[in-house]
């Protein structure tokens, strides 16, 4: 029992202890002000060597002086800004790929107008990721790129590679919404068909706002979000590293990106309500997206304590695919922890990089053999030659930038519609090369080939090749 005469003293010595503290918190307030307001992000420099509508394709500077001759092509996610990726030099996900040898290229969605409410998942996976992956394939002369999806970009980038296999030659998903059935936390169970209808909130408000979308991740975790992280901040506000890196965090947290109405709709009600990806019920422009054609090596990257994504919605995918090269490393951290975490990149991130090496070692490696895939969409085609805009287009503009060399995305020569091979789609520049010294040089002498003795001369997949005579025959 406490000495009766000595609490009132207690009570007074720990008021002072506080005010003391208080006062010397209050000191340091002004220069945490000013770090908080000075927060940069991002800093790894890069250029963007393709544009199309508000998307802009990031193409990072080498940290190496030899690189990996094939690329990776980041596909991030639909909400937020990609620089969480690349939030700080000593936790960059971006700079930890470079330092391992990789030519490394990032999708950064920019946000979508008011015109952009009917863009679909049709639109983002055969459109635009398909063109900044034959950007990529042009400029790296590989015929397949590693892809990286994070979060719902991993989701989008599953899909790519179930419709246009050959382009990826490997497959890394991190924090990827694949798989609902009942595994997938609090967001399929909000999201569920019996309590939640999206079509209200995009009848409300065209374009989903990211406030919208925020409110419900916070609420995910009230406390943690709205009290505890402050707590911290407050205990730790004399530690100027502490407060950089929570400025960081709060200013990609407050930088939200809208989301396409139509795409929103299409994603709750047939990924998280139906199932319908691994359940290989989805259709995109009407091609089913078939997972039997992931042949491909597959990497899982979950976090074990994800709350918006958890292991339950990504590991099943694997067991659902038929590549024999599939693995799952899963750490013990949360959705964003494994993008920022200094933990992360000092033990996850190196064996990320491993396991890409062991796979992009070189270009005479036995290519995927699985159908052959897209390239450019008619549409896009319809784009260059400046025929077309499209409802669907951010913001009424065409579909391909103002010209810049980089960014072409056949054989650096206009599209030819009676003689260029690259006329054909799922052709490029590379591929055309393997047919021209195989003896195809034209539309008509494609059309003409016989697809098993074709694959015998080139090394191309006979199913790609019957897809592309079959379609040089409709010409």
């Amino acid at each position: 029992m406490k000495n009766p005469f000595t609490v009132g003293l207690d009570m007074q010595r720990q008021a002072w202890e506080g005010a003391a503290e208080m006062a010397e918190k209050a000191g340091v307030a002004p220069d945490r002000a000013e770090t908080l307001g000075d927060a940069e992000v991002g800093q790894t420099p890069s250029e963007v060597v393709y544009e199309e509508n508000k998307l802009r394709l990031l193409h990072y500077e080498a940290q190496t002086e030899e690189q990996h001759d094939v690329p990776i092509l980041i596909v991030y996610a639909l909400i937020n800004k990609p620089y969480i990726l690349d939030l700080q030099p000593d936790r960059s996900v971006v700079r930890r790929l470079l330092e391992a040898g990789f030519d490394v290229y990032m999708i950064d969605w920019g946000e979508p107008s008011k015109l952009d409410r009917s863009l679909t998942l049709e639109d983002y996976v055969t459109r635009y990721i398909d063109n900044c992956a034959d950007v990529v394939r042009d400029r790296s002369d590989q015929d397949a790129i590693n892809l990286l999806g994070y979060c719902m970009g991993g989701t989008m980038a599953a899909m790519y590679a179930a419709l246009y296999p050959e382009k990826v030659r490997n497959l890394g998903l991190m924090a990827a919404g694949l798989c609902f059935a009942g595994d997938g936390g609090v967001l399929e169970l909000w999201g569920a068909e019996d309590y939640y209808e999206p079509g209200v909130v995009t009848d409300t408000f065209d374009n989903v706002p990211a406030e919208f979308l925020d409110v419900g991740f916070a609420l995910m975790d009230p406390v943690a979000n709205n009290v505890t992280k402050y707590v911290r901040f407050y205990d730790n506000v004399e530690d100027e590293e502490f407060v950089e890196n929570f400025a960081r965090m709060e200013r990609w947290l407050d930088e939200g990106i809208d989301v396409a109405g139509a795409t929103y709709e299409q994603f709750i009600a047939d990924i998280y309500q139906e199932n319908r990806l691994i359940d290989g019920d989805l259709s995109l422009g009407g091609e089913r997206v078939d997972l039997d054609n992931i042949e491909m090596p597959v990497l899982q990257i979950v976090a074990e304590y994800d709350h918006l994504v958890p292991p339950g919605a990504s590991k099943p995918f694997n067991e659902a695919i038929p590549s024999d090269d599939t693995e799952v490393m899963e750490f013990a951290t949360g959705h964003i922890g494994m993008s920022v975490s200094s933990r992360s990149h000092a033990e996850l991130w190196p064996e990320v990089c491993d396991w890409f090496e062991e796979r992009s070692k070189s270009e005479t490696d036995a290519e995927p053999d699985a159908p052959e895939p897209e390239e450019v969409d008619a549409g896009l085609a319809e784009d260059v030659a400046g025929d077309e805009t499209g409802a669907d287009d951010l913001d009424g503009e065409n579909g391909i930038g103002d010209g810049d060399e980089d960014a072409d995305l056949g054989d650096g020569e206009a599209v030819d519609e009676g003689k260029e091979l690259t006329a054909i789609s799922g052709i490029g520049s590379a591929y055309a090369r393997r047919l021209s010294e195989a003896g195809i040089t034209t539309v008509e002498g494609l059309a003409n080939a016989d697809a098993a003795d074709l694959a015998a001369e080139t090394g191309i997949s006979p199913s790609g090749l019957q897809k592309w005579i079959d379609r040089a025959g409709d010409r």
